[in-house]
């Protein structure tokens, strides 16, 4: 079983809007939930 956050969507299944995970494409694979909390305080902050 795959979760949909982990899973290839088809190339257009998003082509015209931006993915639910997009402001996440600046973290690191593996960060914890440390680094992802910082991530988005600074671009809240922004």
């Amino acid at each position: 079983m795959t979760d949909a956050a982990e899973r290839n969507p088809d190339p257009g299944e998003q082509a015209d809007e931006e993915r639910e995970d997009a402001h996440l494409e600046d973290i690191e694979e593996g960060a914890g939930c440390t680094e992802i909390w910082e991530h988005l305080s600074e671009k809240r902050d922004e």
